[in-house]
């Protein structure tokens, strides 16, 4: 895949969003769009890297997700683009299939980037799926969080959610269903939300603009050590 990082420039680099046909894709686009950012949807995957950084939401089974990204030719792009640290951001299923496996979709394959399984909330006095405005507890610091704080609301649309086993890339926690649950994830220049930032207001808009701001960095160094 070609780069030409040193020879772009960054205003006019777009950010990539995943169209695999799945969820409704314009929400994030609209938000995106208000914060500044060039759109580019791919309905394939690219032959080359100059994004400022790509993003995957989703809604959907988890089967049906791993299928469609397989037969549009996402898979090895996907692989590419976060085994070399480059700008991603995982939105609800787009979280969920980074790991391995899911109960959701038994003997189907996840992205395998990190390690854990994918299992269902336990039924119980709350209601599934997990609906609705809900708050966060921060793990560690972190540049996607400025500006966000113990107590903050994100909305949520899930029955499923990572185990995730690799603790130190947890972001942020949720409490539900009695679960103390990895509503987001970070490792650097990947971050991954359980939640809908798109669809969080205020509090949503800020991780987004955390999130670009830091790709914008990314660039700009990779720019300089290009030079």
């Amino acid at each position: 895949m070609q780069n030409r990082c040193n020879e772009l420039d960054l205003s006019n680099l777009p950010v990539g969003i995943i169209d695999y046909g799945m969820g409704n894709l314009r929400s994030v686009e609209n938000v995106l769009v208000t914060l500044g950012c060039r759109v580019e949807r791919l309905l394939s995957a690219p032959s080359h890297t100059d994004f400022l950084a790509i993003v995957l939401p989703g809604v959907g089974a988890f089967g049906d997700c791993m299928k469609s990204l397989r037969n549009k030719g996402f898979l090895a792009f996907l692989e590419h683009w976060i085994s070399r640290d480059l700008p991603f951001l995982g939105i609800c299923l787009g979280y969920q299939i980074l790991f391995e496996q899911s109960m959701e979709s038994e003997g189907c394959e996840g992205l395998g980037i990190f390690e854990g399984r994918v299992v269902r909330f336990i039924e119980g006095k709350e209601k599934i799926p997990h609906i609705g405005w809900n708050s966060v507890q921060i793990a560690k610091k972190s540049s996607y969080l400025e500006d966000i704080v113990t107590g903050d609301y994100f909305y949520f649309v899930h029955s499923y959610y990572p185990d995730v086993l690799q603790k130190e890339i947890i972001l942020l926690h949720t409490d539900y269903c009695g679960v103390n649950f990895s509503s987001a994830i970070a490792k650097g220049n990947l971050l991954a939300t359980q939640f809908h930032p798109e669809k969080s207001h205020k509090k949503g808009i800020q991780l987004l603009s955390n999130f670009l701001n830091r790709a914008k960095m990314y660039w700009l160094l990779e720019k300089k050590v290009a030079k």
